[in-house]
């Protein structure tokens, strides 16, 4: 009913909202039009928003390069919204040239191989802020949630295959989404069970002690990489990994990838808990990538093994590459509060905006109207989201959200996604306020009648992949993609919320009557 008597009173309005303009402007043909023929104007109209689930998301980078943008790493836990445990599943990449022994030597000598260490390597997203006594000091980038709590960290071997082609019709690609569930091995293959894990954007450095077969220490190497940068460090057990690594160089599962592949199916980076933050790892930096590292020594005996001639220190790295994907556990969120919309990415939740009744349109189109410019604004509850501008989303998404698929505005294509904005505005004091979107192509187009489909739109969280190819006019399918995991609150069109309600304003101009 508030809609609707917003609508009448704007066009009972209309005369006196009509005013000279002073200065040429441009309809969305980009055709000029002169002052002599045409007055401009304004309407707000009330939208309606609703609260929609978004049940899973692709969380596989087969159908995009091959890689997610980002991989998402623990617990975030915010009252308001869904809980999300988020894992890592990826592939192992072996070395070229694996040799356990690179040296060939004489028949009355004997090489024994010692496992030094092994670790997992994942590096953090970091701002150097500077150096102080201790080293260098970084911030780390990309992390939500409350950093003072942990999260319970293991690792587990993969027993699923990942296939790149769909098992059931292979001439297709393989899709795996968040909530794909993934067979393990029950034993954990990180040293510490059930590690409680917290960011340390002191973590640049690693001693690795080089042993003897007879367990006596010869030497340390410090581990640092480019700019010292930080990187979550987590110990193997040493004696599984030479088992499952070592011991076997020289048998067939070793000879190709595909065949180590079917032997070692990957790794799961698993989190759980009720607290912590997560942390957003980018897996495209070419100078750290993340990876296994084994260290060990092979100790070169002669004489039956009494006299060392020679200590050879080794360490293979393997790549976490090939097929990575992302698990989201999502538990339910609690049910929106009156009035309110939660917008939270991954597999979280999203807004659905009717901007037009049918009657509406209707009316529209009987204006005659050139529309300058349409922008949709969403308000910010801030009871909620207050002045909290690290969780909260710096952009969202609008798209059309058809009941089987969904598209791109037309203004995506035609002004870009950039021009679209989403972005997120603040208030005088620097406090979430509002996102604007312009859509002026997309109600241009339905209001002289060019588009006929009056579809309701879907605003969620922005992710890179929303963007569609500049170089493909018909890449208008929005992809089912989203590992940014913030989230914030906005308000629907509730009369209690008053001037901060949803709302669509248009800017248009009208030909006048010329006199006789």
């Amino acid at each position: 009913m508030a809609k609707s008597l917003l609508y009448v009173g704007c066009f009972t309005l209309l005369a006196n909202l009509v005013i000279s303009c002073e200065e040429d402007f441009t309809d969305i043909g980009t055709t000029i039009v002169s002052n002599n023929e045409f007055s401009t104007g304004d309407t707000v109209l009330e939208v309606i928003v609703t609260a929609k689930n978004i049940e899973t998301v692709r969380a596989d980078g087969l159908a995009i390069g091959g890689s997610l943008g980002q991989y998402l790493l623990g617990v975030y836990n915010n009252a308001n919204y869904k809980k999300i445990e988020a894992s890592i599943i990826s592939q192992l990449q072996i070395p070229t040239n694996l040799r356990l022994v690179d040296n060939e030597y004489l028949s009355d000598t004997t090489v024994v191989t010692t496992i030094d260490t092994v670790f997992l390597k994942l590096p953090y997203q970091a701002t150097l802020n500077g150096t102080d006594a201790i080293g260098p000091d970084f911030q780390l980038d990309s992390i939500i949630g409350d950093q003072s709590q942990s999260f319970t960290l293991n690792v587990f071997r993969l027993q699923t295959y990942l296939h790149s082609l769909n098992p059931t019709n292979p001439a297709v690609g393989n899709e795996f989404y968040s909530d794909q569930s993934y067979e393990i091995d029950s034993e954990k293959l990180n040293h510490f069970e059930d590690f409680e894990f917290f960011p340390n954007r002191r973590d640049t450095a690693q001693y690795v002690l080089r042993r003897l077969n007879s367990g006596d220490i010869y030497g340390t190497d410090t581990i640092q990489y480019t700019n010292s940068n930080p990187y979550i460090n987590i110990p193997l057990k040493k004696s599984r990994i030479k088992e499952l690594f070592l011991d076997q160089y020289e048998s067939d599962d070793f000879t190709s990838q595909d065949a180590f592949n079917n032997y070692f199916r990957g790794l799961k980076i698993q989190a759980r808990g009720n607290a912590g933050s997560m942390v957003s790892l980018s897996f495209t930096n070419t100078t750290f990538q993340p990876m296994v590292d084994i260290y060990y020594t092979n100790t070169v005996y002669r004489n039956s093994g009494t006299v060392i001639i020679d200590t050879i220190k080794k360490t293979d790295s393997f790549l976490l590459s090939g097929i990575r994907n992302s698990e989201y556990k999502m538990s339910p969120g609690p049910t929106p509060p009156s009035g309110k919309i939660p917008i939270q990415g991954t597999a979280g939740s999203m807004a659905q905006v009717e901007i037009l009744s049918s009657d509406q349109l209707d009316n529209l189109r009987s204006q005659d109207w050139l529309v300058n410019d349409a922008t949709l604004t969403l308000y910010v509850d801030k009871a909620t989201v207050g002045s909290d501008t690290i969780n909260t989303p710096f952009r969202l998404f609008a798209f059309k959200d058809g009941l089987t698929v969904q598209s791109q505005l037309i203004d995506a294509v035609t002004e870009g996604v950039g021009a679209m904005d989403g972005f997120l505005n603040k208030d005088s004091d620097g406090n979430p306020d509002n996102y604007t979107f312009k859509i002026t192509d997309y109600i241009s187009e339905l209001i002289s009648g060019n588009l006929q489909d009056l579809q309701p739109l879907g605003v969620k969280v922005f992710s890179p992949t929303d963007v569609p190819v500049p170089t493909n006019p018909s890449d208008t399918i929005v992809r089912n993609y989203s590992w940014n995991p913030k989230t914030v609150m906005l308000l629907n069109n509730d009369p209690t919320h008053g001037d901060r309600r949803p709302t669509l304003t248009i800017s248009y101009s009208i030909k006048t009557l010329e006199e006789d």
